[in-house]
């Protein structure tokens, strides 16, 4: 039955109903594994969702091992331009495994520094073509605990060379490049430096988020939502609550 009923069209029935009701704004999280596992170990996607629970819906679009090359293979997947409903915010992660050292066998996450750039440019283009009212935060690379990536990943990983300095590289040119295009961007390189533990105490693994450094990438988030000019505002004080009049009725 289920297959009759839909082989007639050329739509999938998955996009029969792209999502339940009431329509709500799409806060779109799109990148690599600081996306993927962004719900995890009480992670900072977690705790946007959280807050935005009857306000927005949260999606992961997260790739472990991603890079800015594979990333804009599939924007159009992602992000198709004739979709009914485009995100209201896009928060783009990815960085860290383009500023990996290049392997001797060509293979491997790495991505040239000017092509990272314009792999950037291209996403943020990209989504800014989606719709008027689509706004964009990018996240630049954060540091990483390069001890304990020697004694938590594998030798593989560690001897792939990802560093505080590339990554410090690859944070700067990502902010630089949103300077010059007018998005939003959080330089997470800085901000998580800025604690006096941040080598114990943000990392599980020294490349990915514990709860505390993943506190630190939300409280980043919530501060651009809160002083952005952007009308409406994003901000979850200032988003209506679904059915806000039943908030307290059954109390």
């Amino acid at each position: 039955m289920f297959q009759r009923c839909f082989t007639s069209t050329s739509i999938s029935p998955w996009r029969a109903r792209e999502m339940v009701g009431p329509e709500r704004p799409q806060f779109v999280l799109f990148g690599s594994s600081i996306v993927q596992y962004s719900f995890s170990n009480q992670g900072w996607g977690a705790i946007i969702a959280d807050l935005y629970a009857r306000q927005a819906d949260v999606l992961v679009r997260g790739y472990a091992g991603w890079n800015s090359r594979r990333a804009v293979q599939v924007l159009d997947q992602v992000f198709p331009k004739d979709a009914a409903v485009q995100p209201s915010l896009v928060i783009v992660y990815i960085g860290g495994n383009d500023s990996m050292r290049p392997h001797p066998s060509g293979l491997g996450p790495h991505v040239p520094l000017p092509e990272y750039i314009e792999n950037m440019r291209k996403i943020a283009l990209h989504l800014k073509s989606l719709s008027p009212k689509t706004r964009i935060i990018f996240l630049s690379a954060p540091p990483v605990n390069e001890q304990q990536i020697r004694e938590r990943l594998s030798d593989l990983v560690a001897d792939m060379g990802r560093t505080n300095e590339g990554c410090r590289i690859y944070s700067e040119a990502c902010l630089e490049l949103c300077r010059e295009l007018d998005v939003k961007a959080i330089d997470l390189w800085t901000a998580m430096q800025q604690r006096d533990d941040w080598l114990t105490a943000c990392f599980t693994d020294g490349i990915h988020l514990s709860s505390e450094g993943s506190k630190i990438v939300a409280e980043e988030i919530l501060k651009v939502l809160r002083e952005a000019e952007w009308q409406p505002s994003l901000h979850w004080k200032s988003l209506p609550a679904e059915f806000a009049d039943d908030l307290f009725s059954l109390m």
